[in-house]
């Protein structure tokens, strides 16, 4: 696996990291998005999915009360999950996440279902710098 560390001065420079980092996705990839509150994990995990799903106006709302969002991209199934309100890490086989060797996933706040660590074709963690300014993404691959 290799580790690249990004700067990311505002928030189109997530985005475009969300899309480069989409072009790259197959069906089955497993990527797992980590970073405190407001540290842009649902910002490039919306990117990715407007790339995925070719659309660059698709609304993406945060999945964190629906759990689960599904899309449909160029190349099948996207699921968007957030784990940030599960309370055991056993509650996640009900989100039925793996069903579908054909789905790409995303998910926010893996460290609630560690486990998931071992099968991530992605990790990406974001920090703000302590200025405030930008984010920091590091990507593992």
């Amino acid at each position: 696996m290799s580790t690249e560390r990004i700067f990311l001065a505002d928030d189109d420079a997530t985005a475009a990291l969300g899309a480069a980092l989409a072009a790259s996705l197959k069906p089955g990839d497993l990527v797992l998005l980590s970073g405190g509150l407001g540290a842009g994990k649902t910002a490039l995990a919306r990117a990715m999915i407007r790339t995925l799903v070719a659309d660059p106006r698709l609304d993406v709302p945060s999945p964190s009360f629906a759990l689960v969002q599904p899309y449909e991209s160029t190349t099948g199934p996207v699921l968007h999950a957030d784990l940030y309100r599960l309370a055991a890490a056993r509650e996640i086989d009900e989100l039925g996440l793996f069903d579908r060797a054909d789905a790409i996933v995303l998910v926010e706040w893996p460290e609630r279902a560690p486990e998931l660590l071992s099968g991530a074709a992605m990790m990406v963690t974001l920090t703000v710098p302590a200025d405030g300014h930008g984010r920091l993404a590091e990507v593992v691959r």
